[in-house]
């Protein structure tokens, strides 16, 4: 039968789920035309929509448009579901039982040559796919990210509803606050020379909502960061951002542990189990991360109380100095010009160097093995492998605590990927807490805050932020708090500051002056003299979050449209120039940076 164009039709289902429970049911389908294939006067199509592919048969007799058929057509197509003979089913697909006898065919749109094929997209360039993602997200397994992705969001929203959670948007268009990184800012038209800033989080907002009683609140919110990007980092990104009254840091834990169950279970069928917390100074001892990957078993191990009275001057000099000597073992021998990277690694990290011991089945070898006697390296090597190893090798940094735990914890996911010592069969977390308060900048020679300027510090520490003294402020320990997931911040928060004299304290001690405070957080100043509850909250970071989930290795594999490295868009090469009435209009003008 003859249909036309225009002619009503009616999707009976997706491509991807019809199964052997439909033959004999005449259905209709759409989609793109996939592959294409001519055998004995019939043609077969793989039709493919966002569910995935469907066998379609047919006879140019009954359907003569279909030798018209070409790649990325869309198409309608009414038929009948048949089995397919037993040699001829396809245990590749969901659909291989089945295949569509066409009956009808409409040919909705035509389509020129693509660019790359869409059924084989990962095959070119990430370049030219992000130039056309709309055609990558054809393929069904693409989609399958964005899929995932507002899953996870129905998921969070359900179960913060259920927890009695209220669901609250919050500006887009606000004002400038410094959180360690640049705002976009946006002209004001109607008030020429005034600026607002997207929002690198709803921070102030939340916390005001808390200070009206709303008690508990989450928002799936938009940020934006002006900042340099990396393979996990975009400048617009999503939070689930949860803020809520009268808490502490153990019910925010098994808050977030109580979603993160519900999404693991779901989607990777993984029990969270006991999730270990660990202190900030714990994590650094022992993995020289804050963010520790926890499927890597190794560990650094600190030989400082070994090694203080050794004839090594590189090892006692810094000991005698107040540094440390730390190492980590593992149990593999990497050849010299491994350990030359190694080496050149920790020292991108301001490590002075490394040194090595390596035991194999002809004994130790290290060129600081004359320096240390046979005694001590045998020490050395039980305390860094606990009598687990009987051969590997043995890497050690001598400097400041803070250079040795960090080039360690970078040599350390280094040495893992190399030698295949991370263990993927399943993700591993943990928390990490009591983060510095502040951390000094020696370029320009102030404090700045490690999370923000709203971060409670630990009670111990209050009389010294109270007293208005800068000295010790780099021990200071705060009441924030991050939820680790394979070495990725997944989510991070704290509770926040509630004493409007803590948090004038705060601000004093990052060196503003009452005239900051006062233009740049006096609503806020002002909001918490009214009556404020204690409260914390958490961010989800989204993007990261669903890359755990669907086993991916970029965020920019599961956002829509993202941005290059370069903070562009390879669509529509955004951002461009505008016009100069539009310029006019805002009072603005262009004005090209001096090269000299």
């Amino acid at each position: 039968m003859e249909v036309k164009k225009d002619q009503m039709w009616q999707r009976d289902l997706y491509c991807g789920d019809v199964n052997a429970e439909h033959a004999q049911k005449e259905i209709w389908v759409t989609g793109w035309c996939d592959t294409r294939r001519d055998h004995g006067g019939l043609v077969f199509i793989d039709l493919r929509d966002r569910e995935g592919l469907l066998q379609v048969v047919f006879d140019p007799s009954v359907t003569p448009e279909a030798k018209n058929l070409r790649n990325e057509f869309v198409i309608a197509v009414k038929g009948l579901v048949g089995l397919r003979p037993e040699g001829m089913i396809n245990k590749k697909i969901k659909t291989g039982e089945v295949e569509l006898t066409a009956q009808n065919l409409v040919i909705l749109s035509e389509a020129q040559t693509p660019p790359f094929s869409v059924s084989e997209p990962d095959k070119v360039g990430e370049g030219l796919r992000q130039k056309y993602r709309y055609l990558e997200l054809r393929a069904p397994e693409k989609m399958n990210a964005l899929k995932l992705r507002h899953e996870t969001m129905q998921i969070s929203r359900n179960y913060l509803s259920d927890q009695g959670f209220y669901e609250v948007e919050t500006p887009v268009l606000y004002k400038s606050t410094p959180e360690g990184a640049r705002d976009f800012l946006v002209p004001s038209r109607v008030q020429q020379g005034e600026f607002y800033a997207l929002p690198q989080s709803p921070q102030t907002l939340k916390q005001l909502l808390m200070i009206a009683g709303a008690d508990k609140y989450f928002q799936i919110a938009r940020c934006f960061r002006d900042e340099d990007l990396r393979a996990d980092r975009q400048p617009e990104f999503t939070q689930i951002d949860i803020e809520m009254s009268f808490i502490n840091e153990e019910i925010m834990r098994e808050l977030t542990e109580g979603l993160a169950s519900k999404l693991w279970k779901k989607f990777k069928g993984q029990e969270l189990g006991e999730v270990p917390v660990l202190s900030f100074k714990e994590a650094m001892n022992r993995f020289g991360s804050d963010k520790p990957d926890l499927r890597i078993k190794e560990e650094i191990k600190d030989f400082s109380k070994t090694l203080n009275k050794c004839d090594f001057k590189a090892f006692t000099s810094v000991i005698d100095a107040g540094g440390c000597v730390k190492g980590i073992a593992i149990g593999a021998l990497p050849s010299r010009s491994q350990i030359d990277k190694y080496t050149k690694l920790v020292q991108s990290r301001k490590a002075k160097g490394l040194a090595w011991i390596k035991k194999s089945s002809e004994g130790f070898q290290s060129p600081i093995a004359k320096f240390l006697g046979d005694d001590l390296v045998q020490k050395l090597w039980d305390e860094a492998t606990e009598g687990k190893l009987s051969e590997g090798t043995l890497f050690m940094v001598s400097d400041q605590w803070a250079i040795a735990c960090e080039s360690l914890g970078f040599l350390r996911l280094e040495v893992a990927k190399a030698f295949n010592l991370i263990d993927v069969s399943s993700d591993r977390f943990l928390w990490v807490n009591s983060f510095p308060l502040f951390e000094y900048n020696s370029d320009d020679q102030r404090w700045y805050s490690v999370h923000h300027p709203f971060t409670d510090p630990n009670e111990e520490f209050k009389d010294l932020i109270l007293s208005g003294s800068q000295d010790g402020l780099g021990e200071i320990t705060s009441k924030a708090y991050d939820f680790v997931c394979n070495g990725s911040e997944t989510a991070g928060g704290s509770l926040r500051i509630y004493q409007p004299k803590v948090q004038d304290g705060v601000f004093k001690a990052l060196g503003l002056s009452e005239e900051e405070i006062k233009s740049k957080f006096g609503f806020f100043i002002e909001a918490l003299k009214y009556g404020t509850p204690p409260h914390g909250g958490i961010a989800w970071g989204l993007d990261r979050l669903v890359m755990h989930l669907a086993g991916l290795e970029s965020i920019r594999e599961v956002i829509a449209f993202p941005k290059t490295a370069r903070a562009q868009c390879p669509m529509s090469l955004a951002p461009s120039s505008v016009a100069l009435d539009q310029l006019l209009e805002l009072g603005l003008k262009i004005q090209k940076p001096n090269k000299d």
